[in-house]
């Protein structure tokens, strides 16, 4: 792995504590300071003595009667503390709501310490209100009211339902109806209710499943207001027709990937660049290269990082080159980290011929004889039947429902907005075994973008597929192949060297350990076989800190994570 850093300018005056840039991060830390007492102090009651001197300048007491306002108000405000740090302008109404409201209580109740404590931060909140701008997405606040309802109604039923079951441990049996609500009702919040139990087995099952029943209902509701929104993709007619044209003058290998339907596009204010992105779990993904004119670059980094900045969304870039990763260093301060080489072979001088190639060779003469025959066409050239069998092979040869990729597959096959896409087909006897779809990479290269194959088909027909489309690929005016992506493959190649360190063969066998799932591994072995000149692609990501997240959202954009989706509650599908 490689890393390059690059820090921002900084000012040679010293920010003060509550600066603009400094603010949201400390309001929301002492928002999660607040939050965590208020449910820590709301829960265990032993702790009441103990803590008497720290719940004075926390709002709200620590009576018996506030209990259940203290658990909620830490609830809520344990998760407004993130958002707050985010810049989300809707966690500041609602923690300025909260605040205000806790003062009036503080004031109703004489506790003046707890008072001027709420005052104050309230204040700061309302000082430091041009820091707080980050935009939600209006359809999470229906998200979230729809979630409410739903798990309330769930979570009544279920009380009800687990308190009849332990209606014989109950002092005076069934309670009534308003016995029975103060229970749900205090119980969700972890104090005890109006009924008293004979067994301590019963009060606790029933309490633990009313607290836990509370928490989900008033936490899920919360998540879904202030999460970052992920908003539609929207590559319209106009954007791919732009992003097309763009493509043809000033060409990445990965550029065509980028008119993937579940994208959406920012333009440099020239409109000479483009950059295609997906918003992933709050994270603004970015994939490839900067599409365009590179002296336009810097206004589309500028204008993706603007729409980043507005929705308090993580911006990043998966998969870029060498050139546009020193470009979004040099403008951004990010730092990159080398992912690993994209395979490239230059298919006017390939061959088969010498002895580096002897196991291509004697592999891909065997599958030959086999009977096996390969065929190359654009897509605008197929016949419509040999189309149709092709889209039916493709879905019975997957071996997953997951259709995997982002930043280097299409998302689509075959399809007759594609004209300029190129299939590779391996017929037997007349029936097609695998083909390979190819992507047009400028003028007069391809890159690979789907590889299907019959289960039943001999070992090695991906190899002559690919021999054959090289071999093939200067009648249809095509010079540059790319491959398969290899992830650290440069870790893989020293990793085996003599001399290697510790740390790199650790971290060697850690790669060989996830190839088993990944397929890291194989992939840089199949691309290798064909001698391929490497080209480094990179993550670029803002701190240290952001790099977990990022990583789990490419994950989940390439769809190596896969969440269940809860569209019923709220979320969407």
């Amino acid at each position: 792995m490689t890393r390059r850093e690059l820090t921002r300018p900084t000012s040679t005056a010293t920010p003060g504590i509550l600066s603009p840039d400094r603010a949201p991060r400390l309001l929301g830390n002492l928002t999660y300071l607040i939050g965590f007492l208020d449910l820590l102090t709301g829960l265990l009651h032993t702790w009441r003595v103990r803590l008497h001197l720290v719940t004075e300048v926390v709002p709200g007491a620590l009576t018996d009667a506030a209990a259940a306002a203290t658990v909620v108000s830490g609830i809520f405000l344990i998760v407004l503390g993130h958002s707050l740090k985010r810049r989300k302008r809707r966690a500041w109404r609602a923690a300025v709501a909260l605040l205000a409201l806790s003062v009036a209580l503080h004031a109703v109740k004489t506790e003046p310490v707890s008072a001027v404590i709420s005052v104050l931060g309230l204040a700061l909140l309302v000082r430091q209100r041009r820091g707080f701008y980050a935009l939600g997405d209006p359809s999470t606040r229906w998200r979230a009211v729809r979630a409410f309802a739903v798990l309330l109604v769930v979570s009544i039923g279920i009380g009800t339902a687990v308190i009849w079951l332990n209606r014989r441990d109950i002092a005076g049996g069934m309670p009534a109806p308003t016995a029975l609500a103060g229970e749900l009702v205090l119980g969700a919040v972890g104090s005890d209710g109006p009924l008293r139990f004979t067994a301590d087995r019963s009060a606790d099952i029933v309490g633990s499943l009313l607290l836990g029943l509370g928490l989900m209902t008033l936490v899920t509701p919360v998540y879904l207001a202030l999460r970052a929104p992920e908003p539609r993709p929207e590559l319209t007619a106009e954007d791919e027709a732009r992003l097309r044209s763009l493509m043809t003058r000033h060409d990445d290998s990965l550029a065509y990937f980028n008119t993937r339907r579940d994208k959406s596009i920012t333009w440099s204010p020239s409109g000479k660049s483009a950059i295609a992105y997906r918003v992933v779990s709050g994270v603004m993904l970015a994939s490839g290269d900067p599409i365009g004119d590179p002296e336009a670059w810097p206004g589309a980094i500028r204008s993706f990082l603007d729409a980043a900045v507005a929705h308090a969304w993580t911006p990043a870039v998966l998969g870029c080159s060498e050139r546009a990763g020193t470009v979004w260093v040099r403008e951004t301060g990010f730092t990159a980290l080398e992912l690993g080489d994209e395979a490239v072979v230059d298919a006017t001088t390939f061959g088969l011929q010498g002895r580096p190639m002897r196991n291509v060779r004697q592999m891909v003469g065997r599958i030959a004889k086999a009977g096996y025959v390969v065929e190359i066409s654009r897509v605008r050239d197929l016949p419509a039947g040999m189309r149709a069998q092709a889209m039916e092979d493709a879905a019975a040869w997957r071996s997953t429902d997951t259709e995997r990729g982002f930043s280097m597959a299409l998302g689509r096959l075959l399809d007759p907005c594609d004209p300029d896409c190129i299939l590779v087909a391996a017929r037997q006897d007349g029936v097609v075994r695998a083909f390979l779809q190819f992507v047009p990479w400028g003028t007069d290269g391809m890159s690979l973008d789907v590889m299907r194959r019959d289960s039943s088909a001999e070992a090695g027909v991906n190899e002559l597929m690919i021999a054959e489309a090289l071999r093939l690929a200067p009648s249809l005016g095509i010079k540059r192949v790319s491959l398969n992506f290899a992830a650290f493959r440069s870790s893989l190649e020293r990793g085996e060297r003599l001399g290697a360190g510790p740390v790199l063969r650790l971290w060697r066998r850690l790669l060989l350990f996830a190839s088993r799932w990944l397929q890291i591994e194989s992939l840089y072995r199949f691309n290798a076989k064909f001698h391929p000149t490497w080209q480094p692609r990179f993550l670029v990501y803002p701190t240290a800190a952001d790099l977990p997240r990022v990583a789990l959202a490419a994950l989940q954009a390439e769809a190596f994570l896969v969440w269940p989706k809860l569209g019923r509650l709220g979320w969407p599908r």
